[in-house]
């Protein structure tokens, strides 16, 4: 529906009743059914012109801007298989395998075929982990130094999840070439690896002397969710913005054929998990969390990792329309941010007490994506939230800006599921 009209006030609260109504009746099905994604930035009434102008700039200013100021993307000279590239995190001046997948999937979705190369030649340049003998043997150590010295070997499964994903697309974008540009080989091959990786035990090097670390696969069999760490240096435990129902679903249908079953379960599992581990009445979620839901001891608040999380099911909704509790969970959210005024932290207890007051551009931006699955006509005071939101930039722009770049997409029904030609 295309709307001929700035809607104001008033338009503004009938427009969320409308498109609320409709949103639940289309999302019966869901976007991989019906082809069709819900554009929050032209229902509140901005224009094709407008929405197109706004993401082009976004992306121009994060992968190409003043590399003082505004960009996260950098050029790194070039190898056998070409141009490489990476993504760094200001801030703390080291490469991230979450913000390196989160490049390409940006990429990928806005048909930059040459960045997306350079970030995924980058990655497995300097990143994967050859040893056989290692205990992350064919997954991603995720984090270096700009100049590709790994700071650690061990792994962060989101990242493993976010190159698998942008993989298939790629695929299904412009084909699979050669060697590590064969993107439907790498994702198969990595997505299998994640459910079926042998258990590795070696001897690592440590502050305190050397000592043995187990890992293996990067997702719990049993209870079918995905790891924060494989590494037995941890006990197991799951990260709550790590579950991506929407790609599983989509694994489910696409990745080796042995493991479509474990993955359409694992889709189901996040779903319900989404559900348990978020409060009652805020919604809120903490960082890290128990398989059953309950809080670890140590994290039971809501930071920076759980900004996504909210996302995550109101894009799984909007994809694959299945449990709609994730409607719910978005109402309940985008309430308590609403009561929380216009300037509202980034940091909270899990009933909602404020621990930090800064308004962070990312977590306003994937609050607007929750409005992909609210049914209430506030959904729009985000989305308007995050229109006027400006791309970040200095210190912050690594992590706020990668999430601001993702929620203009979903925001502006351009981050869509690539399908297979």
């Amino acid at each position: 529906m295309k709307l001929p009209f700035s809607p104001g006030i008033f338009g503004m609260a009938l427009l969320g009743i409308v498109f609320g109504a409709a949103g639940a009746e289309t999302n019966q099905a869901g976007a991989y059914a019906t082809g069709r994604y819900r554009n929050l930035f032209a229902e509140a009434g901005h224009s094709e012109k407008e929405i197109r102008l706004k993401v082009d700039a976004a992306f121009e200013q994060l992968f190409h801007g003043n590399p003082e100021t505004q960009a996260v993307y950098y050029a790194a000279g070039s190898n056998s298989n070409g141009p490489l590239a990476y993504t760094t995190d200001i801030k703390h001046n080291d490469v991230r395998t979450e913000g390196l997948s989160y490049g390409m999937i940006i990429a990928v979705e806005l048909n930059k075929k040459a960045e997306f190369d350079a970030l995924w030649n980058w990655s497995k340049t300097y990143l994967q982990m050859t040893q056989t003998n290692h205990p992350s043997f064919g997954f991603f150590a995720w984090q270096a130094r700009t100049n590709g010295v790994k700071m650690s070997e061990f792994v962060a499964p989101d990242g493993e999840e976010y190159y698998t994903m942008a993989l298939y697309f790629a695929a299904h974008r412009w084909g699979n070439g050669k060697g590590i540009y064969n993107y439907q080989a790498e994702a198969d091959e990595l997505l299998s690896r994640m459910v079926h990786r042998e258990t590795i035990a070696a001897k690592m090097p440590g502050r305190g002397g050397s000592r043995t670390i187990t890992a293996g696969p990067l997702v719990d069999v049993d209870h079918k969710m995905i790891l924060f760490s494989p590494s037995s240096e941890r006990n197991k435990f799951t990260d709550p913005s790590y579950h991506l129902p929407a790609f599983y679903e989509l694994w489910s249908r696409w990745g080796p054929e042995k493991d479509r079953e474990f993955w359409a379960a694992a889709a189901a599992a996040s779903r319900d998990y989404f559900s348990r581990v978020t409060h009652p009445v805020t919604a809120l979620n903490p960082n890290y969390g128990n398989f059953d839901g309950s809080l670890l001891n140590y994290q039971t608040n809501f930071s920076y990792d759980a900004f996504r999380t909210a996302g995550n099911w109101s894009v799984d909704w909007s994809w694959w329309g299945k449990d709609v509790r994730e409607r719910e969970l978005s109402d309940k959210l985008q309430a308590f941010f609403e009561s929380k005024g216009t300037n509202y932290g980034c940091q909270f207890t899990l009933d909602g007490k404020t621990l930090e007051e800064r308004h962070a551009q990312g977590l306003v931006a994937v609050n607007a994506v929750a409005g992909l699955a609210a049914t209430n006509p506030r959904a729009v005071k985000f989305v308007e939230e995050l229109w006027n939101t400006p791309p970040p930039d200095g210190l912050e722009r690594y992590y706020e800006g990668l999430l601001y770049m993702m929620s203009l997409l979903h925001c502006s029904g351009e981050f869509r599921i690539l399908m297979p030609q």
